[in-house]
């Protein structure tokens, strides 16, 4: 037990978690494995419960966004660890659980078992998944489409030369044609369908409005560019998100060109700071950035 790391984390997220204290205990063998203990738990009832949760069970993604603060790749934790720490989370007030990556469909049987056991176990309010919807087949939908509440998938353009560039050389209009199929499937399966698309310095400019009202969108959530420390900061990292980063004046000239579409919400850095939780695949907190 690493007592550094534990106060670290309490320390840390003190002002998130208040009268639920959930900490690391970490076990050093060849594998360093992470295990979350809950110490104190409060009702569902409490406002300062971690009643929202994004959890990425992989880093690893078939796609090489410029941007992305998760570039690592590496396997996923066996499920019966992942449930247990989604149960703890669960009795500590949890209500929503965002499924996030990576990709979690390139792990199709894990993301079902987490689906299952989510809503037929830990009862669920709410269970998301984020993808960025290159690899989810209609079969996945048509089975497992009862143990998902809303299905969101990542685009940050639907311009080809625009996506090339975001994605670092991947098919922009494979993309968009797939987005497309997918809002259907949701659709036919009774999943609702949401957007997300992160304003950067090359899609600013651009005009979504007739693309996102063809797609029918329960929600579009839209983000400008962040950076997280020890991520994706500067040019020492795996990822740079530094040139990608917006002004305000450009986040607020995409905001004025959207805001009349319905299904718009934007997310600003302000709107985001302390509204959920991260954690990433070894079920270690993570700090979501400040933003440019």
């Amino acid at each position: 037990m690493v007592l550094v790391d534990i106060f670290k984390a309490i320390w840390t997220y003190w002002p998130l978690l208040s009268g639920t204290i959930i900490v690391l205990y970490i076990y050093q063998d060849h594998k360093t494995q992470f295990q979350l203990h809950q110490i104190q738990t409060k009702t569902a009832l409490d406002p300062d419960a971690p009643k929202s949760i994004t959890y990425s069970p992989s880093r690893q993604c078939n796609f090489r966004c410029g941007f992305c603060f998760h570039p690592a790749t590496n396997s996923t934790m066996p499920i019966s660890e992942a449930q247990k720490g989604l149960r703890l989370l669960r009795a500590a007030g949890m209500q929503k659980l965002n499924i996030a990556g990576g990709e979690p469909f390139l792990h199709p049987r894990f993301l079902a078992q987490l689906l299952i056991y989510s809503k037929e176990h830990l009862h669920l309010d709410c269970v998301s998944i984020l993808s960025n919807g290159s690899k989810i087949p209609e079969y996945f939908l048509e089975r497992y489409g009862k143990y998902i509440d809303i299905l969101a998938i990542s685009c940050d353009s639907f311009i080809k030369e625009t996506n090339e560039v975001i994605r670092c050389g991947d098919d922009g209009d494979k993309h968009v044609e797939q987005l497309f199929r997918v809002a259907g499937w949701c659709r036919r399966y009774g999943v609702r369908f949401k957007l997300n698309t992160v304003v950067n310095a090359y899609n600013w400019s651009e005009d979504m409005v007739a693309h996102i009202t063809e797609l029918e969108l329960f929600r579009w959530e839209v983000f400008p560019c962040l950076s997280g420390e020890g991520e994706n900061e500067n040019e020492t990292r795996v990822r740079d998100a530094s040139k990608f980063l917006v002004s305000d004046e450009q986040w607020n000239t995409f905001c004025e060109r959207h805001k009349h579409l319905e299904c718009f919400v934007p997310q600003d850095h302000r709107n985001m700071a302390g509204s959920y939780l991260l954690l990433d695949e070894e079920m270690c907190f993570l700090d979501k950035g400040t933003g440019g």
